[in-house]
């Protein structure tokens, strides 16, 4: 009876410690950090370009999950489709949310018992007496079966869940920022090097058109009309523009092995044919700012890992409290196997622990000093990444603002270029003026065209980083949460749920 009395009040205690586990959590709670977030966008708001911008509408959001679409652009879409599926620096961030979701699964696991079985066959030898050499030799048979718990009474094991969970949510934002980032370079790198082909065929038709003015200048030398300064000066021309065009090749190869590797693939298996670069950027629809701090997925990330800083200083304040435990052996030991299974050959043993630490020369006190301090940095890092997201914002609106500005005054002058172009020819073949003059018309015009060229592929650029620095099309609700977070996605998938 006393024995069953022992193990009532073991269990008895046992159960306290159960119902203190489900009212006590040491730590302070998570409030997410005030952050300055600017009523609108000055480059929407501004009385100078008002109207410029078209405000995001609802029917939007559909629109930018593939936002690279609205390019309207076949040969983008197939790439950044291939990118999704073979970017290596894509799988490896799939890696760490899946590495995340394990030590989820780790933490969850602290909340359960721990059983181990130690079955073992031990032969030994005893001594009778001292100084002779008699004695005994026996076989232990032995299978106990161990189990022990460690009752959540303070919250530890809680906050390190939510420490980990945390910290798998801002591991899948971080994916979703390297695939956006992924997506926003190969469009930028695409846009370039159609740059380098539009650039390429006017260069073409440059070439074509100064071969003419050589042969026709040369024909005018041999027969008596034209010097030989002229043709000199057409030959170096020609020659010059041929080179430049030739030189094209380098930018060229270096942004399509650029989008090999982003696909994944090796740039010696990988080409494109040319294509000219389009006409205008499409309309980028902008939100409201305070909409930004849901739709970036860095910012996201940054305050996922306040909220797991928030739990790490629970984990450190727990440190300030005992540590109960409580173990239970059940099994079989007898000295014989026949008699090892038997009911009388059973031992068990039943019973709680505490372990509290008196004096540790403040280490506790200075663990939970150093937390609060990770968490100060954390959220001084998130506000810093918030202020970074509007300044991205404001960059390439102001941009695209500008570079239309630019261009619209560019064609102008190409205009006038070309008639300036038109006249030195008539003052040329008029014998008004020397040939000289046609060709400083020509090279005003192609570098004019140059210009407005590179003007339409930054426009193209600066679209492309607006649509990242408005996250993509992607938002905050797309984070897993704890219970899916648990669970194992298909192996290869680099999606988050």
């Amino acid at each position: 009876m006393g024995s069953a009395r022992r193990a009532t009040a073991c269990l008895t205690i046992a159960l306290l410690f159960v119902c203190a586990d489900a009212a006590c959590i040491v730590g302070p709670k998570y409030v997410k950090p005030a952050v300055p977030t600017p009523p609108s966008y000055k480059e929407i708001e501004a009385p100078a370009v008002s109207g410029e911008w078209k405000h995001a509408e609802p029917q939007d959001q559909a629109a930018r999950g593939r936002w690279w679409e609205t390019f309207n652009d076949a040969q983008l879409n197939e790439l950044e489709a291939r990118l999704d599926v073979s970017n290596q620096t894509i799988a490896a961030a799939a890696a760490n949310v899946q590495m995340a979701r394990a030590l989820v699964r780790g933490a969850r696991a602290q909340y359960y018992p721990v059983v181990t079985a130690a079955p073992s066959i031990m032969n030994a030898r005893i001594a009778t007496g001292f100084g002779t050499t008699l004695g005994i030799t026996y076989t232990n048979y032995s299978l106990p079966i161990e189990a022990s718990w460690e009752p959540d009474l303070w919250g530890r094991v809680r906050n390190a869940v939510k420490s980990s969970t945390f910290a798998a949510q801002a591991s899948v934002a971080d994916l979703e920022a390297v695939r956006l980032s992924a997506q926003s370079e190969l469009a930028s790198d695409y846009y370039e090097l159609r740059a380098q082909d539009t650039l390429r065929q006017l260069l073409d038709a440059a070439v074509d058109a100064y071969q003419e003015a050589f042969d026709l200048t040369y024909d005018r030398y041999v027969a008596g009309l034209e010097s030989d300064q002229a043709v000199a000066l057409a030959e170096t021309q020609l020659k010059t523009t041929r080179a430049e065009m030739t030189s094209l090749g380098v930018l060229r190869a270096q942004y399509e092995h650029a989008i090999a590797v982003l696909c994944g693939e090796p740039p010696s298996a990988f080409s494109l044919a040319a294509q000219a670069l389009p006409g205008r950027p499409p309309d980028v629809p902008v939100g409201i700012p305070s909409e930004l701090l849901e739709r970036r997925p860095d910012v996201a990330a940054g305050e996922r890992a306040v909220a797991q800083a928030n739990a790490q200083i629970g984990i450190a304040q727990s440190a300030f409290y005992p540590v109960v435990a409580l173990s239970a052996t059940l099994g079989f030991q007898n000295l014989t196997p026949a008699d090892w299974l038997t009911w009388p050959s059973r031992i068990w043993s039943l019973g709680p622990s505490l372990v509290q630490t008196i004096f540790d020369g403040g280490s506790r006190r200075a663990t939970v000093e150093q937390v609060q301090a990770g968490y100060d940095q954390v959220v001084a890092n998130y506000r810093q990444t918030v202020l970074t997201a509007f300044q991205q914002v404001e960059d390439n609106l102001a941009a695209l603002r500008i570079l239309a500005r630019v261009l619209d005054q560019e064609n102008d002058a190409i205009a006038s270029a070309e008639r300036s172009l038109e006249d030195a020819n008539v003052r040329y073949q008029s014998g008004l003026d020397s040939y000289l003059s046609v060709i400083v018309a020509q090279t005003a015009l192609l570098n004019l065209q140059q210009a407005a060229v590179n003007t339409r592929a930054q426009q193209m650029v600066a679209a492309v980083q607006l649509i990242k620095a408005l996250g993509g099309g992607w938002d905050a609700t797309q984070i897993p949460t704890e219970q899916a977070l648990g669970r194992n996605p298909p192996k290869g998938s680099n999606k988050t749920k």
